[in-house]
Protein backbone atom coordinates (compact mmCIF):
# COMPACT_ATOMS: atom_id res chain seq x y z
CA UNK A 1 0.00 0.00 0.00
CA UNK A 2 1.41 3.35 -1.02
CA UNK A 3 1.37 6.36 1.28
CA UNK A 4 -1.10 8.10 -1.03
CA UNK A 5 -3.60 5.23 -0.92
CA UNK A 6 -3.13 4.90 2.85
CA UNK A 7 -3.74 8.63 3.20
CA UNK A 8 -7.00 8.30 1.33
CA UNK A 9 -8.18 5.37 3.45
CA UNK A 10 -7.36 7.15 6.72
CA UNK A 11 -9.17 10.25 5.56
CA UNK A 12 -12.24 8.18 4.74
CA UNK A 13 -12.10 6.43 8.14
CA UNK A 14 -11.53 9.43 10.40
CA UNK A 15 -12.88 12.34 8.39
CA UNK A 16 -11.40 15.74 7.89
CA UNK A 17 -12.44 17.59 11.03
CA UNK A 18 -10.55 15.68 13.70
CA UNK A 19 -7.74 17.79 15.07
CA UNK A 20 -4.85 16.93 17.32
CA UNK A 21 -5.33 13.12 17.24
CA UNK A 22 -2.28 10.88 16.97
CA UNK A 23 -2.55 7.55 15.15
CA UNK A 24 0.30 5.05 15.35
CA UNK A 25 0.54 2.34 12.68
CA UNK A 26 2.92 -0.55 12.77
CA UNK A 27 2.75 -2.92 9.80
CA UNK A 28 3.61 -6.63 9.90
CA UNK A 29 6.81 -8.27 8.87
CA UNK A 30 6.06 -7.98 5.18
CA UNK A 31 6.31 -4.20 5.38
CA UNK A 32 9.45 -2.16 5.36
CA UNK A 33 8.16 0.84 7.23
CA UNK A 34 6.66 2.04 10.48
CA UNK A 35 4.24 4.97 10.14
CA UNK A 36 3.34 7.85 12.42
CA UNK A 37 0.13 9.66 11.46
CA UNK A 38 -1.34 12.85 12.79
CA UNK A 39 -4.81 14.03 11.80
CA UNK A 40 -4.80 17.77 11.15
CA UNK A 41 -7.23 20.19 9.60
CA UNK A 42 -8.66 18.54 6.54
CA UNK A 43 -5.79 16.19 5.80
CA UNK A 44 -3.71 13.35 7.12
CA UNK A 45 0.00 13.97 7.40
CA UNK A 46 2.14 10.85 7.20
CA UNK A 47 5.72 10.53 8.38
CA UNK A 48 7.42 7.50 6.92
CA UNK A 49 10.46 6.06 8.60
CA UNK A 50 12.19 3.20 6.79
CA UNK A 51 13.13 0.33 9.04
CA UNK A 52 13.73 -3.41 8.62
CA UNK A 53 12.11 -5.70 11.17
CA UNK A 54 14.44 -8.05 13.01
CA UNK A 55 11.94 -10.84 13.61
CA UNK A 56 9.01 -11.93 11.50
CA UNK A 57 5.49 -11.68 12.81
CA UNK A 58 6.55 -9.22 15.51
CA UNK A 59 4.80 -5.91 15.99
CA UNK A 60 7.13 -2.97 15.92
CA UNK A 61 6.98 -0.18 18.45
CA UNK A 62 5.48 3.06 17.17
CA UNK A 63 7.74 5.95 16.58
CA UNK A 64 6.94 8.97 18.68
CA UNK A 65 8.20 12.40 17.79
CA UNK A 66 10.35 14.14 20.35
CA UNK A 67 8.79 16.94 22.31
CA UNK A 68 10.14 19.84 24.26
CA UNK A 69 8.63 18.69 27.49
CA UNK A 70 9.67 15.06 27.25
CA UNK A 71 10.52 13.41 30.55
CA UNK A 72 14.28 13.36 31.10
CA UNK A 73 16.00 10.05 31.48
CA UNK A 74 16.75 10.79 35.10
CA UNK A 75 13.10 11.23 36.03
CA UNK A 76 10.44 8.63 36.42
CA UNK A 77 8.06 8.20 33.48
CA UNK A 78 4.40 8.75 34.09
CA UNK A 79 2.79 5.52 33.00
CA UNK A 80 -0.66 4.25 33.61
CA UNK A 81 0.36 1.20 35.62
CA UNK A 82 3.10 1.86 38.13
CA UNK A 83 4.06 -0.27 41.07
CA UNK A 84 5.48 1.68 43.95
CA UNK A 85 8.18 -0.06 45.97
CA UNK A 86 6.43 -0.74 49.28
CA UNK A 87 9.68 -1.33 51.18
CA UNK A 88 10.95 2.06 50.06
CA UNK A 89 7.69 3.67 51.18
CA UNK A 90 7.98 1.96 54.58
CA UNK A 91 11.47 3.43 54.99
CA UNK A 92 10.39 6.97 54.02
CA UNK A 93 7.17 7.02 56.04
CA UNK A 94 8.82 5.44 59.07
CA UNK A 95 11.48 8.14 59.02
CA UNK A 96 8.82 10.84 58.76
CA UNK A 97 6.80 9.24 61.56
CA UNK A 98 9.83 9.17 63.86
CA UNK A 99 10.39 12.91 63.47
CA UNK A 100 6.75 13.83 64.11
CA UNK A 101 6.29 11.33 66.94
CA UNK A 102 9.50 12.31 68.71
CA UNK A 103 8.59 16.00 68.62
CA UNK A 104 5.14 15.39 70.06
CA UNK A 105 6.44 12.99 72.72
CA UNK A 106 9.20 15.36 73.88
CA UNK A 107 6.80 18.29 74.24
CA UNK A 108 4.35 16.22 76.27
CA UNK A 109 7.01 14.75 78.58
CA UNK A 110 8.85 18.04 79.19
CA UNK A 111 7.60 18.53 82.80
CA UNK A 112 8.53 14.95 83.75
CA UNK A 113 12.00 15.29 82.23
CA UNK A 114 12.62 18.63 83.98
CA UNK A 115 11.57 17.18 87.35
CA UNK A 116 13.78 14.11 86.99
CA UNK A 117 16.85 16.14 85.95
CA UNK A 118 16.26 18.84 88.60
CA UNK A 119 16.00 21.50 85.93
CA UNK A 120 13.83 24.60 85.91
CA UNK A 121 10.96 24.96 83.49
CA UNK A 122 12.74 27.76 81.64
CA UNK A 123 15.94 25.73 81.28
CA UNK A 124 14.09 22.60 80.18
CA UNK A 125 12.75 24.47 77.16
CA UNK A 126 16.18 23.92 75.61
CA UNK A 127 15.23 20.26 75.20
CA UNK A 128 12.80 21.52 72.55
CA UNK A 129 14.78 24.54 71.33
CA UNK A 130 17.97 22.56 70.66
CA UNK A 131 16.01 20.20 68.43
CA UNK A 132 14.24 23.01 66.54
CA UNK A 133 17.38 25.10 66.02
CA UNK A 134 19.29 22.09 64.68
CA UNK A 135 16.50 21.30 62.23
CA UNK A 136 16.31 24.88 60.98
CA UNK A 137 20.09 25.21 60.67
CA UNK A 138 20.53 21.93 58.80
CA UNK A 139 17.61 21.92 56.36
CA UNK A 140 19.04 23.81 53.38
CA UNK A 141 22.65 22.56 53.64
CA UNK A 142 21.42 18.97 53.82
CA UNK A 143 18.98 19.56 50.98
CA UNK A 144 21.89 20.83 48.89
CA UNK A 145 23.77 17.64 49.78
CA UNK A 146 20.69 15.72 48.62
CA UNK A 147 20.88 17.38 45.20
CA UNK A 148 24.64 16.77 45.08
CA UNK A 149 24.97 13.17 46.33
CA UNK A 150 21.39 11.95 46.00
CA UNK A 151 18.37 12.03 48.33
CA UNK A 152 18.93 8.39 49.26
CA UNK A 153 22.30 9.01 50.91
CA UNK A 154 21.12 12.04 52.88
CA UNK A 155 18.02 10.18 54.07
CA UNK A 156 20.01 7.14 55.24
CA UNK A 157 22.61 9.28 57.01
CA UNK A 158 19.80 11.28 58.62
CA UNK A 159 18.13 8.12 59.94
CA UNK A 160 21.46 6.80 61.23
CA UNK A 161 22.30 10.04 63.08
CA UNK A 162 18.76 10.27 64.47
CA UNK A 163 18.91 6.69 65.76
CA UNK A 164 22.32 7.15 67.43
CA UNK A 165 21.21 10.45 68.96
CA UNK A 166 18.05 8.78 70.29
CA UNK A 167 20.21 6.25 72.10
CA UNK A 168 22.32 9.10 73.48
CA UNK A 169 19.13 10.73 74.81
CA UNK A 170 18.26 7.57 76.73
CA UNK A 171 21.59 7.61 78.65
CA UNK A 172 21.91 11.39 79.10
CA UNK A 173 22.86 12.06 82.75
CA UNK A 174 21.95 15.76 82.86
CA UNK A 175 20.13 18.53 81.02
CA UNK A 176 23.18 19.71 79.06
CA UNK A 177 23.90 16.22 77.72
CA UNK A 178 20.26 15.73 76.80
CA UNK A 179 20.11 19.09 75.00
CA UNK A 180 23.25 18.23 72.98
CA UNK A 181 21.83 14.81 72.07
CA UNK A 182 18.55 16.48 71.06
CA UNK A 183 20.56 18.80 68.81
CA UNK A 184 22.03 15.80 66.99
CA UNK A 185 18.52 14.36 66.79
CA UNK A 186 17.48 17.58 65.08
CA UNK A 187 20.31 17.25 62.56
CA UNK A 188 19.19 13.71 61.77
CA UNK A 189 15.58 14.84 61.46
CA UNK A 190 16.70 17.67 59.15
CA UNK A 191 18.33 15.09 56.88
CA UNK A 192 15.07 13.16 56.68
CA UNK A 193 12.83 16.21 56.32
CA UNK A 194 15.00 17.84 53.65
CA UNK A 195 14.61 14.96 51.18
CA UNK A 196 11.53 12.92 52.16
CA UNK A 197 9.19 14.62 49.67
CA UNK A 198 11.91 14.40 47.02
CA UNK A 199 12.03 10.62 47.56
CA UNK A 200 8.25 10.39 47.32
CA UNK A 201 8.46 12.27 44.02
CA UNK A 202 10.91 9.62 42.79
CA UNK A 203 8.71 6.74 43.94
CA UNK A 204 5.44 8.02 42.45
CA UNK A 205 4.78 9.03 38.85
CA UNK A 206 3.58 12.64 38.32
CA UNK A 207 -0.04 11.59 37.82
CA UNK A 208 -0.08 9.95 41.28
CA UNK A 209 2.14 12.36 43.17
CA UNK A 210 -0.86 13.69 45.08
CA UNK A 211 -1.51 10.22 46.46
CA UNK A 212 2.06 9.98 47.72
CA UNK A 213 2.11 13.34 49.48
CA UNK A 214 -1.36 12.59 50.86
CA UNK A 215 -0.03 9.46 52.54
CA UNK A 216 2.90 11.49 53.83
CA UNK A 217 0.52 14.01 55.40
CA UNK A 218 -1.52 11.15 56.87
CA UNK A 219 1.59 9.68 58.51
CA UNK A 220 2.63 13.05 59.94
CA UNK A 221 -0.87 13.77 61.27
CA UNK A 222 -1.30 10.32 62.76
CA UNK A 223 2.11 10.36 64.43
CA UNK A 224 1.57 13.81 65.87
CA UNK A 225 -1.85 12.74 67.14
CA UNK A 226 -0.53 9.57 68.78
CA UNK A 227 2.42 11.33 70.42
CA UNK A 228 0.71 12.49 73.64
CA UNK A 229 -1.03 9.13 74.07
CA UNK A 230 2.22 7.21 73.55
CA UNK A 231 4.01 9.50 76.01
CA UNK A 232 1.33 9.01 78.66
CA UNK A 233 1.37 5.25 78.17
CA UNK A 234 5.15 4.97 78.40
CA UNK A 235 5.42 7.27 81.42
CA UNK A 236 2.79 5.22 83.23
CA UNK A 237 5.00 2.10 83.15
CA UNK A 238 8.57 3.39 82.67
CA UNK A 239 10.85 6.41 83.00
CA UNK A 240 11.25 9.17 80.40
CA UNK A 241 14.42 7.72 78.74
CA UNK A 242 12.22 5.01 77.24
CA UNK A 243 10.43 7.71 75.26
CA UNK A 244 13.58 8.22 73.22
CA UNK A 245 14.51 4.54 73.38
CA UNK A 246 11.46 3.68 71.26
CA UNK A 247 13.06 5.46 68.32
CA UNK A 248 16.12 3.18 68.30
CA UNK A 249 14.56 -0.07 66.98
CA UNK A 250 12.23 1.85 64.67
CA UNK A 251 15.18 3.78 63.27
CA UNK A 252 17.07 0.54 62.65
CA UNK A 253 14.09 -0.88 60.75
CA UNK A 254 13.85 2.26 58.61
CA UNK A 255 17.59 2.10 57.94
CA UNK A 256 17.40 -1.56 56.89
CA UNK A 257 14.47 -1.05 54.53
CA UNK A 258 15.90 2.15 53.08
CA UNK A 259 19.35 0.67 52.47
CA UNK A 260 17.90 -2.10 50.29
CA UNK A 261 15.06 -0.35 48.49
CA UNK A 262 15.44 3.43 48.19
CA UNK A 263 16.20 4.54 44.61
CA UNK A 264 19.56 5.95 43.61
CA UNK A 265 19.74 9.29 41.82
CA UNK A 266 22.27 10.72 39.42
CA UNK A 267 24.74 12.95 41.31
CA UNK A 268 24.96 16.58 40.24
CA UNK A 269 28.12 18.30 39.10
CA UNK A 270 28.09 21.23 41.54
CA UNK A 271 29.89 21.38 44.87
CA UNK A 272 29.01 22.45 48.42
CA UNK A 273 30.46 25.69 49.77
CA UNK A 274 31.11 25.36 53.54
CA UNK A 275 30.85 29.14 54.03
CA UNK A 276 27.43 29.14 52.38
CA UNK A 277 26.29 26.29 54.62
CA UNK A 278 27.45 28.19 57.70
CA UNK A 279 25.70 31.36 56.55
CA UNK A 280 22.45 29.46 56.03
CA UNK A 281 22.62 27.98 59.53
CA UNK A 282 23.46 31.33 61.14
CA UNK A 283 20.76 33.19 59.19
CA UNK A 284 17.80 30.99 60.08
CA UNK A 285 18.99 30.11 63.57
CA UNK A 286 19.41 33.80 64.46
CA UNK A 287 16.06 34.66 62.90
CA UNK A 288 14.16 32.12 64.98
CA UNK A 289 16.03 33.11 68.15
CA UNK A 290 15.32 36.80 67.57
CA UNK A 291 11.64 36.28 66.83
CA UNK A 292 11.25 34.09 69.91
CA UNK A 293 13.00 36.66 72.09
CA UNK A 294 10.79 39.45 70.73
CA UNK A 295 7.68 37.44 71.51
CA UNK A 296 8.92 36.99 75.08
CA UNK A 297 9.42 40.78 75.33
CA UNK A 298 13.11 40.23 76.05
CA UNK A 299 15.70 42.98 76.20
CA UNK A 300 16.71 44.80 73.03
CA UNK A 301 20.08 43.07 72.90
CA UNK A 302 18.41 39.66 72.70
CA UNK A 303 16.11 40.84 69.90
CA UNK A 304 17.91 43.41 67.77
CA UNK A 305 21.32 41.74 67.66
CA UNK A 306 20.07 38.30 66.46
CA UNK A 307 17.82 39.95 63.85
CA UNK A 308 20.73 42.07 62.59
CA UNK A 309 22.90 38.96 62.37
CA UNK A 310 20.12 37.16 60.50
CA UNK A 311 19.71 40.06 58.06
CA UNK A 312 23.43 40.43 57.37
CA UNK A 313 24.08 36.70 56.98
CA UNK A 314 21.00 36.39 54.74
CA UNK A 315 22.22 39.23 52.50
CA UNK A 316 25.69 37.70 52.34
CA UNK A 317 24.19 34.29 51.58
CA UNK A 318 22.09 35.58 48.68
CA UNK A 319 24.99 37.64 47.31
CA UNK A 320 27.40 34.71 47.51
CA UNK A 321 24.89 32.38 45.78
CA UNK A 322 23.98 34.84 43.00
CA UNK A 323 24.50 33.21 39.62
CA UNK A 324 25.01 29.75 41.12
CA UNK A 325 23.39 26.99 39.07
CA UNK A 326 21.98 25.27 42.17
CA UNK A 327 21.96 27.77 45.07
CA UNK A 328 21.78 26.33 48.59
CA UNK A 329 19.09 28.84 49.48
CA UNK A 330 16.78 28.17 46.52
CA UNK A 331 15.89 31.81 45.82
CA UNK A 332 15.80 31.03 42.10
CA UNK A 333 12.80 28.77 42.63
CA UNK A 334 10.88 31.69 44.14
CA UNK A 335 10.97 33.39 40.73
CA UNK A 336 8.35 30.84 39.72
CA UNK A 337 4.90 32.25 40.63
CA UNK A 338 3.38 28.88 41.54
CA UNK A 339 6.30 27.94 43.77
CA UNK A 340 6.41 31.34 45.47
CA UNK A 341 2.68 31.50 46.16
CA UNK A 342 2.59 27.88 47.35
CA UNK A 343 5.40 28.55 49.83
CA UNK A 344 3.67 31.70 51.12
CA UNK A 345 0.44 29.76 51.47
CA UNK A 346 2.25 27.12 53.53
CA UNK A 347 3.78 29.71 55.86
CA UNK A 348 0.38 31.31 56.54
CA UNK A 349 -1.38 27.98 57.08
CA UNK A 350 1.25 26.61 59.45
CA UNK A 351 1.32 29.92 61.32
CA UNK A 352 -2.38 29.37 61.98
CA UNK A 353 -1.63 25.84 63.15
CA UNK A 354 1.13 27.16 65.44
CA UNK A 355 -1.25 29.71 66.91
CA UNK A 356 -3.95 27.10 67.49
CA UNK A 357 -1.82 24.39 69.08
CA UNK A 358 -0.21 26.81 71.53
CA UNK A 359 -3.24 28.98 72.35
CA UNK A 360 -6.04 26.41 72.45
CA UNK A 361 -4.88 24.49 75.57
CA UNK A 362 -4.81 27.77 77.50
CA UNK A 363 -8.12 28.80 75.92
CA UNK A 364 -9.87 25.57 76.90
CA UNK A 365 -8.56 25.63 80.47
CA UNK A 366 -8.60 29.34 81.29
CA UNK A 367 -11.58 30.60 79.28
CA UNK A 368 -13.81 27.53 78.93
CA UNK A 369 -12.75 26.06 82.30
CA UNK A 370 -12.02 22.55 81.03
CA UNK A 371 -9.75 20.20 82.98
CA UNK A 372 -6.39 19.06 81.50
CA UNK A 373 -7.65 15.56 80.60
CA UNK A 374 -10.64 16.97 78.74
CA UNK A 375 -8.39 19.50 77.03
CA UNK A 376 -6.12 16.75 75.75
CA UNK A 377 -9.07 14.87 74.30
CA UNK A 378 -10.42 18.01 72.64
CA UNK A 379 -7.03 18.75 71.07
CA UNK A 380 -6.92 15.38 69.30
CA UNK A 381 -9.93 16.21 67.11
CA UNK A 382 -7.91 18.56 64.89
CA UNK A 383 -4.94 16.29 63.96
CA UNK A 384 -7.27 13.28 63.74
CA UNK A 385 -9.36 15.07 61.10
CA UNK A 386 -6.20 16.05 59.22
CA UNK A 387 -4.98 12.45 59.22
CA UNK A 388 -8.32 11.15 57.94
CA UNK A 389 -8.70 13.68 55.12
CA UNK A 390 -5.07 13.92 53.96
CA UNK A 391 -5.02 10.78 51.75
CA UNK A 392 -8.33 11.71 50.11
CA UNK A 393 -7.18 15.29 49.52
CA UNK A 394 -3.92 14.03 48.02
CA UNK A 395 -5.74 11.86 45.48
CA UNK A 396 -8.15 14.70 44.73
CA UNK A 397 -5.22 17.00 43.94
CA UNK A 398 -4.32 14.70 41.01
CA UNK A 399 -7.61 15.78 39.37
CA UNK A 400 -8.38 19.25 40.74
CA UNK A 401 -6.03 22.23 41.00
CA UNK A 402 -4.24 22.41 44.37
CA UNK A 403 -4.85 26.17 44.31
CA UNK A 404 -8.61 25.63 44.47
CA UNK A 405 -8.45 22.86 47.07
CA UNK A 406 -6.04 24.82 49.24
CA UNK A 407 -8.08 28.01 49.02
CA UNK A 408 -11.30 26.23 50.01
CA UNK A 409 -9.56 24.35 52.83
CA UNK A 410 -7.96 27.47 54.30
CA UNK A 411 -11.27 29.34 54.08
CA UNK A 412 -12.78 26.54 56.16
CA UNK A 413 -9.86 26.84 58.59
CA UNK A 414 -10.36 30.60 58.93
CA UNK A 415 -14.07 30.24 59.65
CA UNK A 416 -13.27 27.41 62.08
CA UNK A 417 -10.90 29.63 64.06
CA UNK A 418 -13.63 32.27 64.25
CA UNK A 419 -16.12 29.67 65.48
CA UNK A 420 -13.70 28.64 68.26
CA UNK A 421 -13.34 32.28 69.29
CA UNK A 422 -17.15 32.53 69.64
CA UNK A 423 -17.33 29.64 72.15
CA UNK A 424 -18.35 30.31 75.75
CA UNK A 425 -18.54 28.38 79.01
CA UNK A 426 -21.96 26.98 78.11
CA UNK A 427 -20.69 25.32 74.92
CA UNK A 428 -21.00 21.54 74.88
CA UNK A 429 -18.15 19.14 74.30
CA UNK A 430 -19.75 17.99 71.06
CA UNK A 431 -19.82 21.57 69.79
CA UNK A 432 -16.13 22.07 70.56
CA UNK A 433 -15.17 18.76 68.94
CA UNK A 434 -17.15 19.67 65.82
CA UNK A 435 -15.38 23.02 65.47
CA UNK A 436 -11.97 21.48 66.07
CA UNK A 437 -12.70 18.81 63.45
CA UNK A 438 -13.91 21.57 61.10
CA UNK A 439 -10.53 23.28 61.43
CA UNK A 440 -8.75 19.95 60.93
CA UNK A 441 -10.74 19.18 57.78
CA UNK A 442 -9.86 22.60 56.36
CA UNK A 443 -6.18 22.16 57.16
CA UNK A 444 -6.19 18.62 55.75
CA UNK A 445 -7.79 19.82 52.50
CA UNK A 446 -4.93 22.32 52.14
CA UNK A 447 -1.90 20.30 53.22
CA UNK A 448 -1.52 17.47 50.70
CA UNK A 449 -2.48 19.50 47.60
CA UNK A 450 -0.07 22.25 48.62
CA UNK A 451 2.77 19.76 49.02
CA UNK A 452 2.00 18.50 45.55
CA UNK A 453 1.92 22.04 44.16
CA UNK A 454 5.35 22.90 45.57
CA UNK A 455 7.00 19.72 44.31
CA UNK A 456 5.40 19.79 40.86
CA UNK A 457 6.32 23.46 40.31
CA UNK A 458 10.04 22.77 40.86
CA UNK A 459 12.35 20.99 38.38
CA UNK A 460 13.08 17.35 39.08
CA UNK A 461 16.76 18.16 39.55
CA UNK A 462 15.85 20.56 42.39
CA UNK A 463 13.57 18.15 44.24
CA UNK A 464 15.66 18.16 47.43
CA UNK A 465 15.72 21.96 47.55
CA UNK A 466 11.94 22.09 47.09
CA UNK A 467 11.49 19.48 49.82
CA UNK A 468 13.60 21.61 52.16
CA UNK A 469 11.46 24.65 51.39
CA UNK A 470 8.39 22.65 52.47
CA UNK A 471 9.98 21.78 55.80
CA UNK A 472 11.29 25.32 56.30
CA UNK A 473 7.89 26.86 55.50
CA UNK A 474 6.31 24.58 58.10
CA UNK A 475 8.90 25.40 60.75
CA UNK A 476 8.86 29.15 60.08
CA UNK A 477 5.07 29.23 60.10
CA UNK A 478 4.78 27.26 63.34
CA UNK A 479 7.55 29.29 65.00
CA UNK A 480 6.00 32.63 64.09
CA UNK A 481 2.56 31.36 65.11
CA UNK A 482 3.84 30.34 68.53
CA UNK A 483 5.66 33.67 68.83
CA UNK A 484 2.41 35.52 68.05
CA UNK A 485 0.69 33.66 70.89
CA UNK A 486 3.51 34.50 73.29
CA UNK A 487 3.24 38.15 72.26
CA UNK A 488 -0.53 38.13 72.88
CA UNK A 489 0.07 36.70 76.35
CA UNK A 490 2.79 39.26 77.01
CA UNK A 491 0.63 42.21 76.03
CA UNK A 492 -2.50 41.06 77.81
CA UNK A 493 -2.58 38.41 80.52
CA UNK A 494 -6.37 38.12 80.42
CA UNK A 495 -7.84 37.34 77.05
CA UNK A 496 -4.51 36.66 75.34
CA UNK A 497 -5.61 33.21 74.15
CA UNK A 498 -8.83 34.60 72.68
CA UNK A 499 -7.00 37.35 70.78
CA UNK A 500 -4.54 34.75 69.48
CA UNK A 501 -7.44 32.83 67.90
CA UNK A 502 -8.40 35.97 65.98
CA UNK A 503 -4.78 36.27 64.82
CA UNK A 504 -5.02 32.68 63.58
CA UNK A 505 -8.24 33.52 61.73
CA UNK A 506 -6.48 36.39 59.93
CA UNK A 507 -3.38 34.35 58.96
CA UNK A 508 -5.58 31.55 57.58
CA UNK A 509 -7.56 34.10 55.57
CA UNK A 510 -4.38 35.58 54.10
CA UNK A 511 -3.14 32.08 53.24
CA UNK A 512 -6.47 31.34 51.50
CA UNK A 513 -6.08 34.54 49.44
CA UNK A 514 -2.55 33.50 48.46
CA UNK A 515 -3.80 30.05 47.44
CA UNK A 516 -6.62 31.40 45.25
CA UNK A 517 -4.14 33.70 43.51
CA UNK A 518 -2.46 30.61 42.09
CA UNK A 519 -5.50 30.00 39.88
CA UNK A 520 -4.01 32.61 37.51
CA UNK A 521 -1.29 30.11 36.74
CA UNK A 522 -3.15 26.78 36.92
CA UNK A 523 -5.89 24.91 35.18
CA UNK A 524 -8.75 24.35 37.65
CA UNK A 525 -9.41 20.84 36.42
CA UNK A 526 -5.91 19.40 36.32
CA UNK A 527 -3.71 21.83 38.17
CA UNK A 528 -1.30 21.97 35.27
CA UNK A 529 0.61 25.15 34.62
CA UNK A 530 -0.95 27.70 32.32
CA UNK A 531 0.79 30.64 30.66
CA UNK A 532 -0.17 34.02 32.01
Amino acid sequence: MTPASLNGKLTAMFGNGVEGTDVFIALNSNAKASLFCRLGRGNVAILVANCALAKPHTMTQPLTPPSADSTPATTQPDIGVHRVDKKALVAVFLGVALGALDTSIANTALPAIAADLNASAAASVWIVNAYQLAVVAGLFPLAALGDLFGARRVFLWGIAVFTLASFACTVAPDLLSLAIARGFQGLGAAGVMSVNIALIRQLYPPSRLGRGVGLNAFIVGSSFTLGPSVASLVLSVANWPWLFGLSVPLGLVALAFGWRSLPNTVPQSHTIDPITAALSAVCFGSLIYGVGSAAQLASASHVVLPLLIAGFSGWWLITRQRGHAVPMLPVDLFSRPLFRLSALTAVGAFATQGVAFVALPFYFEQVLHRDPINTGLLMTAWPAAVALLAPFAGRLSDRIAPALLGGVGLTLLSTGMLSLFLLDTTSSTESIVFRMAWCGLGFGLFQSPNLRAIMSSAPATRASGASAVIAMARLMGQTHGAAAVALCFGLMQVGGASIALLVGMVTAGLAAFSSFRRLRYQSIRTGSSEPV
